[in-house]
């Protein structure tokens, strides 16, 4: 078994899943295509037309998605590089002009997201739109982008866990992996004989995790109580998960003179934010502090949540989610 794996590019061998030739590029003409960035390239496209869906579901704003997207796009690129850059600049000190070479990886999905909801803030201050349900609209198509997302990380053979014996282990072909993801640990249960390594996919991990997240936010948008509650419902989703997954991974991005990872504690603050304003909100409203036609329609406004007969002028519609 260990000479037939040694003739594939990447395998599941308790599943007996055994890929041979999968490819990390492909060729058009002379110019050389990264799968990653084609995956990527799908993932923010999915993710847009599914925010547009749920806007149009919730009986909202489809143009208001599209008109933010190009934004979004071009922040949360820049964001995830900056955050990437940031908690691993050891790597880029020596060479800063790599910091622009976006073909050799280095995305930080944590940076993309922060950007995304600045860049959110920003838009509705003036386009005085509803911050809150702008926020809860995105929040679908940025899960679904993250899931479609990962599988380019199963094409650049990056995002793998420490060693396991699992039902889920893969195996990878140590020439196709990077040096410095290949921890002691992983590197201490290679075989005699063999080049490969075997390790968690935490890439599937996240987006099995994330495809569950998805399908619970689908299930309560008839019941949220208030605009951003969805939003909420994502933190501490995804933060679950990614932390126990971050806990796992090989390729951490740790906190500058330390060895605690970024993401387990960003993790963690999102988690911690989002129980405390689902419980504050939720108080306010059984107090009467705050009325439910308050809650979903003005909480997180610019202005006062105008008429139907503003649609033009970009001011947000008064209607509520079905």
């Amino acid at each position: 078994m260990q000479e037939m794996m040694e003739d594939y590019d990447i395998a599941f061998p308790h599943l007996g899943i055994y890929l041979r030739n999968v490819p990390k590029t492909f060729s058009i003409g002379n110019f050389s295509v990264a799968i990653y960035g084609i995956l990527i390239a799908a993932a923010m496209l999915a993710g847009i037309c599914m925010a547009a869906h749920m806007a149009k579901r919730t009986k909202w704003r489809p143009d208001v998605v599209w008109d933010v997207s190009i934004w979004l796009i071009i922040f949360a690129i820049i964001g995830a590089r900056i955050y990437y850059v940031v908690f691993f600049w050891d790597y880029y000190r020596d060479d800063p002009l790599q910091v622009f070479n976006l073909r050799g990886g280095g995305l930080a999905i944590y940076g993309g997201v922060i950007a995304c909801i600045l860049v959110i803030f920003v838009f509705c201050k003036v386009r005085k739109v509803n911050t809150f349900r702008l926020l809860d609209t995105a929040a679908y198509g940025l899960v679904l982008g993250q899931i479609i997302g990962r599988w380019g990380n199963f094409f650049n053979r990056e995002v793998f866990g420490g060693y396991t014996d699992s039902l889920l282990a893969m195996r990878l072909p140590i020439a196709m992996v990077r040096d410095r993801d290949i921890t002691e640990g992983v590197a201490a249960h290679i075989a005699a004989g063999t080049n490969y390594i075997q390790v968690h996919p935490t890439f599937l991990y996240e987006g099995l995790w994330n495809l569950g997240v998805l399908l619970v936010m689908l299930l309560v948008t008839k019941h949220k109580k208030f605009q951003g509650e969805i939003t909420l419902f994502y933190f501490l989703g995804y933060g679950a998960g990614r932390a126990w997954i971050e806990y796992i991974r090989t390729d951490q991005l740790y906190i500058t003179g330390t060895k605690i990872p970024v993401s387990i504690v960003v993790s963690v603050i999102m988690m911690t934010f989002a129980v405390v304003c689902d419980i504050v909100v939720r108080a306010r409203l059984r107090s009467g502090k705050l009325t439910p036609e308050v809650a979903m329609d003005v909480v997180g406004d610019v202005t006062a949540a105008p008429s139907d007969a503003q649609e033009n002028t970009h001011q947000e519609d008064a209607q509520k989610p079905e």
